[in-house]
């Protein structure tokens, strides 16, 4: 090798070893599921999203074979009266983690097509807008 191979091996090294730091990457971690009894039809799933990278996205869909639909729900209190309400799109700012938790943000499924069992294993299938599909393993257990 010569110098000026050894330079440009040296350059690579230190631009890949540069480039996570830099390009930082949406992802949809720690997903799970409540169990639900039979004959209920709606059902909740919690996650974390954490924006990475350094351009906002947002959240436009949700797909999961168990469901006959997926939404993003929020709980909110007023009066003292804990109320769910949808979030049409879900904003994520370059940088943000948003934590998806019971009495907070969650995906709500809706027709549940059979019940949710403990350690039943299903995909759910999240399309944001710059990002593109991600899609997760959500596990059902019991509780937290």
């Amino acid at each position: 090798m010569n110098l000026r191979q050894g330079l440009r091996a040296v350059f690579l090294m230190w631009f890949l070893a540069a480039w996570p730091a830099s390009a930082g990457e949406l992802t949809v971690t720690g997903a799970w599921a409540r169990t639900t009894a039979p004959g209920v039809s709606m059902g909740a799933i919690y996650l974390a999203i954490d924006n990475g990278s350094a351009k906002s996205d947002r959240l436009l869909k949700l797909r999961t074979p168990v469901a006959g639909s997926a939404e993003v729900h929020r709980t909110e209190v007023l009066d003292g009266i804990a109320r769910m309400r949808e979030v049409a799109v879900l904003h994520v700012a370059a940088g943000e983690r948003i934590e998806f938790k019971p009495g907070g943000h969650h995906v709500m499924l809706m027709g549940l097509k059979k019940p949710l069992v403990e350690g039943q294993v299903f995909d759910l299938e999240l399309v944001f807008e710059v990002s593109g599909p991600r899609k997760v393993k959500v596990v059902v257990r019991s509780g937290p």
